[in-house]
Order: structure tokens, then sequence, then C-alpha cells
């Protein structure tokens, strides 16, 4: 509908523009202001969105609940093609600002004690805003446009972000190496936007989700089908999905702040977020859905094997987010929608969490991130011990914990759906449950195992870090709660009920496709108990490994087995890109500027500029400043020129 309260108005416009008001202070006064004003410019400004947004959350559901969009201004008029700069605020838009806003805050808050002693402070604050601003509009624009200006923002954000430290040459390779896969993606997004403008005649959520719950062309016609795969393709680059995930791993470059905001509640979520938004397209592409489930579950399975053998602490958990990025894609692929929402809001929890209590780890070590080297922390880090394992019990799906409900729900689904895919979510569930308990046993149980300058150093963090960890932790352990399963009672699950306007068109236009899901209770109850049990024993098995016989990774250069040494060497997939796509680009691209630009384009440029010159010199020897040749040469231009004049006139 449309909206014309200004003073609402207003307030939707500030949440993302008062962190981009955080971005140019910071950025223009970076090297001017104290850093305790940095802070608070970086922290407030983010604090103040998620203020905003709580209150337009209230209001919204204190008067009915109804979806409006907020105009500001007619952005692009080329012909048919109207494009407004325009916010549409519905149930799902203001989940994802709270999401985004609430993490954000306590990531930015987390910074200010995790960054203090680095000297582009101020700069560091101002991307991050940055980063803030480009997601907020992707999550709160109407139109496909208004997103992909949001989703070019945060590829943007996330090279500045991965080589903050742009004096290693590694760094600067990882954030370059997570731009250009980006930019694959983002490829297949701005084609997947061209076709729904030609197939719908228009960009705008409301227009094209109408005129799709209208379509006449049939479930899975060619032209629906690929509409979504083009999306589905951005998706799988945003959100690192086979083939384009490896850019995420590689992220882990940036500061420890950079890789929770990555990796939880902001960027690798937008490919979530934009095939939620564009529900109703995907239910009119079965096939589509088929084959995103695939990819989800093979991206899953591919992600956690490799975390089974990683000894950074930030690698397993990046492996840990490409593999629980597969789960959600898999959710969505069954077309369980709520279940993948449900599951990326735990996971913003337990991961951001988790990467803020590893960013705390790192800072007690001296920045040393090899768990090999650690062990023995929980009795000099108490809060980030307690808090950790807390995340590592969400991520488990040990109940009451947030991880628990969410996995659940989405596996009874997927179980529904097909049975092989349940039992290879469930071999997922089972190793992240194994590699995230070594990471923990390595990491804070047994003795200490780094340098006598490292162990005179540990300590907790300081309260600026430990803070945000403990609000993690208790989000960690009742976010569950938004969607307590049928099995405890009707109409308890918060999330689904709140989110099922948003699937209005799509019911409209394959209401079988987004049933609710059926199934006894007593299957129910039987997937609860095999799936927790399957954590449980990974959990003794890790234990009994790590703790009761004290085993610890092998040192860097020792021989493995044949199996570890692939999975520890991740399959080798970046070696196969390099060999198979890099290196022949490389190649190629050699042989165009030795042939094409040096003999073609240089001699022909080169060619003519020493024509001229020799021309030049040739021609200078008639200015001899003999007044009789100057008169010789005029008399036989104008014999020249009335002879052609006479002839050809």
């Amino acid at each position: 509908m449309p909206f014309n309260n200004q003073a609402m108005a207003l307030l939707c416009l500030l949440i993302p523009l008062l962190p981009l008001i955080g971005f140019i202070v910071n950025g223009l006064g970076n090297r001017k202001l104290a850093k305790g004003m940095v802070s608070l410019i970086g922290c407030g400004t983010v604090l103040a969105s998620f203020l905003i947004s709580v209150y337009l959350f209230v209001d919204f559901t204190a008067n009915g609940s109804r979806a409006y969009t907020v105009d500001f201004y007619n952005w692009i008029s080329v012909g048919d093609m109207q494009i407004g700069f325009s916010f549409l605020i519905d149930q799902l838009t203001l989940l994802m600002m709270l999401m985004v806003t609430g993490i954000g805050f306590l990531i930015h808050l987390y910074s200010a004690g995790y960054m203090s002693h680095d000297e582009n402070f101020g700069k560091f604050f101002a991307f991050i805003n940055l980063f803030m601003f480009s997601m907020l509009l992707l999550v709160m624009g109407s139109n496909y446009v208004m997103m992909f200006v949001g989703w070019e923002g945060v590829g943007l954000c996330s090279y500045l972000l991965i080589g903050f430290w742009n004096k290693n040459t590694n760094y600067n390779n990882a954030a370059k190496k997570a731009f250009v896969m980006n930019r694959i993606g983002d490829l297949g997004f701005l084609l997947g936007i061209f076709l729904i403008f030609i197939t719908f005649g228009s960009v705008s959520y409301p227009q094209v989700f109408a005129e799709a719950a209208r379509y006449t062309g049939g479930i899975d016609s060619t032209v629906m089908i690929a509409i979504t795969l083009l999306l589905f393709v951005g998706a799988m680059g945003k959100s690192a999905q086979i083939p384009l995930f490896t850019w995420l791993p590689d992220a882990m470059a940036g500061p420890t702040p950079v890789s929770a905001l990555i990796h939880a509640a902001t960027m690798v979520t937008a490919g979530i977020y934009m095939v939620l938004r564009s529900n109703v397209l995907y239910v009119l592409a079965p096939t589509t859905m088929e084959v995103i489930a695939i990819v989800g579950i093979a991206t899953a399975l591919l992600a956690a094997t490799i975390g089974l053998a990683q000894n950074d602490i930030k690698k397993v958990l990046a492996y840990s987010t490409v593999s629980q990025l597969g789960y959600m894609f898999l959710a969505l692929g069954v077309m369980a929608f709520d279940s993948s929402i449900f599951h990326v809001l735990t996971h913003a929890f337990f991961k951001a969490l988790l990467f803020l209590g590893a960013g705390s780890v790192i800072h007690a070590m001296s920045n040393e991130q090899d768990i090999r080297y650690m062990g023995g922390l929980r009795k000099y880090l108490p809060i980030t011990f307690l808090t950790f394992l807390i995340g590592t019990l969400a991520i488990a799906g040990i109940p009451p914990f947030a991880g628990f409900f969410s996995k659940d729900e989405l596996l009874a689904h997927v179980w529904e759906h097909n049975k092989l895919m349940w039992g290879l979510g469930l071999l997922t569930s089972f190793m992240t449950s194994f590699y995230m308990f070594r990471l923990v046993f390595l990491t804070f149980f047994g003795t200490f195992r780094g340098t006598e300058a490292q162990k005179s150093h540990l300590h907790e963090s300081p309260i600026s870090m430990t803070l945000p960890l403990i609000v993690l932790a208790i989000l960690s352990t009742i976010g569950g709660f938004l969607g307590i399963p049928a099995v405890f009672g009707e109409n308890m699950h918060l999330l689904q009920n709140y989110l099922a306007p948003i699937y209005g068109y799509a019911q409209v236009a394959n209401a079988a496709a987004v049933a609710p899901l059926h199934i006894e209770h007593s299957t129910e109850w039987m997937l609860m108990g095999i799936s927790v049990a399957v954590a449980v024993v990974a959990i003794i098995l890790a234990y009994v490994m790590y703790v009761s016989k004290k085993q610890v990774p092998a040192a860097e250069g020792t021989k493995l087995s044949p199996i570890h040494n692939l999975i520890y060497n991740k399959y080798y997939i970046d070696e196969l890109y390099n060999a198979i796509i890099v290196r022949p680009i490389m190649w190629l691209s050699s042989i165009f500027h030795k042939v094409f630009d040096v003999v073609i384009v240089d001699g022909v440029v080169n060619g003519v500029g020493k024509f001229v010159v020799q021309s030049s010199r040739t021609l200078r020897f008639a200015q001899s400043g003999a007044i009789g040749f100057y008169i010789l040469i005029m008399v036989v231009s104008i014999a020249l020129i009335l002879f052609l004049n006479f002839f050809i006139g």
C-alpha cells in the first residue's frame, strides 16, 4: 500500500542514512578524530539504526502488520521502465533490519576494543559503517535494482575489509579473490534482473510478484527456470555455494570483527534473503528448487569434511559457515522457507558469537590462530570459554540452544522431501558437532602448548569485547524459542506465524508448494532424538580423542595419510581452479597482449607517430628562407587549384 506519513518515512530513511553519515565523518576525519570519538560515531550510528528498527517493528505490529512502500523519488525513468528510490517495509524486511543492525552493533562495539591499537582505527570504522549502509539498502529496497546496488555495495566493502591490512600481499590476494568471485555471481544476478523486466515489465517487487502470481506460462516454464537459475547464480557467489565458495575461507585474512560481520548476519545471508524475497518466482520453478537443494547439501557436506582437518581457529569457523549456508539453501530447495530464515537467524547469533570468541582467543594469544599451539585456555579466559562453549552447543544442535530448534525443523522438512538428502544432512550434522568440539577441546582443554611469552600474556578480553559475547550467548541460548516445534503445542512457532503474509503471492501461484509441514508427532520425536544422539556421539568421540587420549593434530610438514592430506588441502580445489581457469586465462591474456596490444595497437599508434616524425623531418628542409622558392611554390599551388577547379568543378 502507499505510505504518506512523512515522519515515519524519515525514520525509514534514517536507518541506512545514519551508518552512511558515520562512514563520511569517520572517513574524512580518519586521523584527526580521537579514537573514542571514532568509536562513538561508528557504534552510535548503528545503535540508533537498531533502535529505530525496533520502533518500526513495534509500530508495524501494532498497526495490523500491513506491508507498505515508502516512496522517496522516481530514480530511473527510461521509456516504460520506472524505478523508484523506495523502501518496502514488511515482515521479512523488518526481521532482516533487526538482525543486521542488532548483530552489527554488537560487532561494532566489539571492534572498539579489538581494533583499539590499529593505526587505521578511523578508516576501519568508516568501512564497516559503509558495509552496514550497503546491507541495509539491500534488504530495505523495494525493487531488484535497489537490491543490486546494496548487493554491489557489500561486495565492495568486503574487498576493502578483507584486504584492510593491505601491507600483506596474501591479504590483498584474498580480497581480490573475493571481489572477482562475487562478480561472477553478480553477472548472473544482473542477467536475471534483465529477464525479470523483459518478462514482467517491471523490477518492483509488488508488481513483479503480482504478475508472477497470475503468470500463465505454467509451472516450470523455460523462462521461469531461467530467471530463478540466474538469480541463484548470484546467490551462489554471495552466499558461497559450490562452485563459488572458495573466497569465503580466504576472507579470514581480514580482522576478526570483519569475519563475524561477513559470516554472521550480513553479506553471506544476502543470497538466502534474495531467494526468500523472490519466493513466488521459485515456487513456479520446482526444477530450480531441486537444483538449489542438491547444491546446498553438496556444499554443506563438502565444507564439513574440510572443517574436520583445519587447524586455524578462524578457518574451522569459516568452513562451518559455508556448511551452514549449505543447510540454509537445502531448506530453500525443499521449499522450507520458514526453516531457512529461522536457521539464518539462529546462525547469526551463534556464528557471530563463535567468531568474536575466536577473536578474543587470538587477542589473548598475541595473534596466534593455530589451535595446535593453544590448550588449557579456559583457566585464563573464563568468559570467552563459557560463551564459546554455548555457541558450540548451539551449532551442534544440542537442546535447548538455538541451533537445535532450527536444525531439527530444517531436517524434518528434508526428511519429508527426500530421505537420502536427510541422511546426508544428518552426516553433516555429525561432522559439524565433531569438528566444533575438536576446536573447543584443543583450544580450551588440556595443557597450554604455546610459548612462555604467549602464556605470560594470557588474559581475559576487556568489557567492550566480552559484553557482546555475553549478549550473543544469551541469544544463542533462547533464540530457538522463536520456533518451537508443533510437538510441544500448536501455533507456538512465532516466526512462522509472523512471516506467513510474505508468501501470499506464492500461495496464489502454487499453493501446494508452500503447504505447511505435515509430519506425525512420533516421527518428529524420532527425528529429534536421532539428531541429538548423533551430535552427542560426535561430542563423545571428540572428547575421547582430544581430551582423554590427548591427541594433537600433526605439526606442519608431517606426512599425512592420503585421505587426511586431501581433506587438509581442501581437496586441492583452489589448485584445480588455478589450473583450469586462472592459468589458461593468464596465458590467453599474455597472447593477446603480445599479438593484439603490442603488434597491432602499439604498431598502429607508434607507426603513426613515426610517420609524422619522419614526414616533419623531411618537410622542414623546405623551410630554407629563400623568397624565390616560396614564390615558386605559391605559383605552382595557384596553378594546381585553378587546374582542379576547371576540370573537377
